[in-house]
C-alpha cells in the first residue's frame, strides 16, 4: 500500500489532478464541475505527456547517430535516466527520493504561505529530478538517511519556491498577466541567457511581428516550420553517420526515409503537446484559484516549459535553432576542460532552448531571442563538463549519462562545497537565514519577485 500511495501521489498527472480537485472543492464548485475539471486537468496533462513521449521517441536514436556521424565520444545529458538508474541501483536513494519529493512539496506550500514568494511548483518530473539529485548527493557524501530526508526536503521546498520568483518578471512580459509562473530546473540558465539577450537585443523588433514573404507564409505554421527544421537536422546527421550504421535503427527502412519520418514524427509530437497544453491550462488555472484564495492567498502555479509555447511560437523556433548551434559551441568549449564531452541535447535545445528564446524575445526582441538561445545552448553543455567530476556516476553503474539541468547542477555543487568545507549545518542555516532575509526584503513587494531587472522601466 505504501508503494501504491507513493507512486500514486508522485505521478505528475495525478498530482496535478489532486491540485485541481482541491482547488475546485475549496471554491465549492458543483459536483459535476469538480469531476469535469479534475479529469480534464489529468487528461490535458496526459495528452501533453503523450506529445513529449512522441518527441522523445523520435529523438531517441539521434544522440547515437550524431556521435557516429561526427566522431564524438561523450556522455548523454539526460536527467530522468540518471535519477532512474540511481534509484534502481541503490534502494536508499529510491526511498529518500520519494520522501524528499513528498515533504519537499509541503515545505514549498509552507514557504509560499508565510513569505512573499507565492509560488507552488507543479512540474512533477522536475520535482522528481531535483529530489533524486539531492538524495544521490547526500548519499554520495555519506549522510544518514534521516538527515538526507530532513536536509533534502528543506532544500527541495526552498529551491522550488524561489526559482519561479526569479523568472516571474519575464513571465509577466511573456504572458501579459500574472497568473502562471515558470516551473523548471533550467530557470537560472534561461534567465541568465535572457539577460544577455536583453543587453544586445531590441524590444522594438518582436519576433512575432516578423514579416514573412507571402510565398513563405507556410512558415508561420509552427508544425510546418518545426517539420522542415527537424527533417533537415536528421537528414544531415544520418548522411554523416552513413546507411550501414543507421540500419541498426532503421531496420529494413531506407535510412533517408527513416530520417524524414523521424523529423516529421517530432513535429507530430509538438502538435499533440500543444493541444494538451491548451486543454491543461484551461482547467488548472481556474481550479488553482481556490488554492490561491484559501490555502496560499495570491499563489501562482509554476508550470512546465510547454505552457509558454503558444505565447511566442516564432521566438520558440528562433531559440531552438540558436540553442542547437549553442550546444555545438558548448561541445567545443568542453573539450579543453578535460573531463567529459556532452553530446548535444536536441531535446534540451527544443524545449528549454525554445523557452530561452521566448524569454529573450520578451526583453530583447528577435535578436534577444537568438542571442539568448545561443547562450543557453552553451550553458547546456559547459557546466555538465565542468562539474561532472564532483559526483562519480560510474561508481553507481551509470555509464554514458550526465546530469543536465542548470539549477540541479548548481544545487548539487553548493552541497558538495559545504560538505568539503566541513560546514553542512552552517550552510543549511545560512540558506534558511537567506530565505528569511529575502522575505523581509521583499515583504513590501506584493509580487514577491527576486529579480527586478526585467520589469518595465
Amino acid at each position: 500500500m505504501y508503494d501504491f500511495l507513493t507512486e500514486f501521489f508522485t505521478t505528475p498527472a495525478i498530482l496535478l489532478g489532486v491540485v485541481a480537485l482541491i482547488g475546485l472543492i475549496v471554491q465549492r464548485k458543483r459536483v459535476e464541475n469538480i469531476v469535469a475539471g479534475t479529469f480534464k486537468t489529468i487528461l490535458g496533462f496526459l495528452i501533453l505527456s503523450a506529445g513529449v513521449d512522441l518527441i522523445v521517441q523520435n529523438l531517441a536514436p539521434f544522440a547515437d547517430i550524431f556521435v557516429e556521424g561526427f566522431g564524438i565520444s561523450g556522455v548523454v545529458p539526460f536527467d530522468e535516466a540518471v535519477v532512474g538508474a540511481l534509484s534502481d541501483s541503490v534502494a536508499q536513494i529510491a526511498r529518500t527520493t520519494a520522501l524528499i519529493l513528498g515533504f519537499g512539496f509541503l515545505v514549498n506550500v509552507l514557504i509560499a504561505r508565510i513569505t512573499p514568494f507565492k509560488y507552488i511548483f507543479l512540474t512533477g518530473h522536475m520535482m522528481w529530478i531535483l529530489a533524486g539529485g539531492l538524495a544521490w548527493a547526500f548519499y554520495d557524501l555519506g549522510v544518514s538517511e534521516t538527515n538526507t530526508v530532513i536536509f533534502g526536503s528543506l532544500l527541495q521546498g526552498a529551491i522550488l519556491t524561489l526559482l519561479p520568483a526569479i523568472a516571474q518578471p519575464f513571465m509577466r512580459k511573456i504572458t501579459g498577466e500574472d497568473k502562471i509562473a515558470y516551473g523548471h530546473l533550467t530557470t537560472l540558465g534561461v534567465v541568465i541567457s535572457a539577460l544577455v539577450g536583453k543587453q544586445f537585443g531590441n524590444t522594438e523588433k518582436d519576433s512575432e511581428e516578423v514579416n514573412v514573404p507571402e510565398r513563405l507564409g507556410f512558415l508561420k505554421d509552427t508544425a510546418i516550420s518545426v517539420s522542415i527544421v527537424m527533417v533537415l537536422v536528421y537528414l544531415i546527421t544520418v548522411i554523416a553517420a552513413g546507411p550501414a550504421f543507421v540500419a541498426d535503427f532503421a531496420g529494413e527502412q531506407h535510412y533517408l526515409l527513416f530520417a524524414i519520418l523521424r523529423g516529421l514524427g517530432f513535429a507530430a509530437g509538438v502538435l499533440v503537446l500543444l493541444y494538451g497544453v491548451r486543454m491543461f491550462l484551461a482547467e488548472i488555472i481556474p481550479a488553482f484559484r481556490g488554492i490561491a484564495l484559501k490555502i496560499v492567498p495570491g499563489a501562482r502555479p509554476a508550470l512546465d516549459v510547454p505552457v509558454l509555447f503558444n505565447y511566442a511560437p516564432k521566438a520558440l523556433m528562433i531559440g531552438f535553432i540558436a540553442a542547437f548551434f549553442g550546444t555545438l559551441a558548448g561541445l567545443a568549449l568542453s573539450i579543453p576542460i578535460g573531463t567529459v564531452i556532452p553530446v548535444p541535447s536536441i531535446i534540451g535545445a527544443f524545449f528549454t532552448g525554445g523557452a530561452a528564446g521566448i524569454f529573450g524575445n520578451a526583453v530583447g526582441g528577435r535578436r534577444g531571442a537568438a542571442i539568448s538561445g545561443f547562450v543557453y545552448g552553451i550553458l547546456l553543455a559547459v557546466p555538465v563538463a565542468l562539474f561532472y567530476p564532483l559526483y562519480e556516476l560510474v561508481g553507481y553503474g551509470v555509464e554514458g549519462l550526465a546530469y543536465l539541468v542548470s539549477d540541479g547542477i548548481t544545487a548539487l555543487s553548493l552541497i558538495k562545497l559545504f560538505f568539503v568545507l566541513g560546514v553542512p549545518v552552517i550552510g543549511l542555516i545560512l540558506f534558511i537565514g537567506g530565505i528569511i532575509a529575502l522575505s523581509v526584503r521583499f515583504r513590501g513587494a506584493k509580487k514577491g519577485d527576486l529579480l527586478e531587472e526585467a520589469k518595465e522601466e
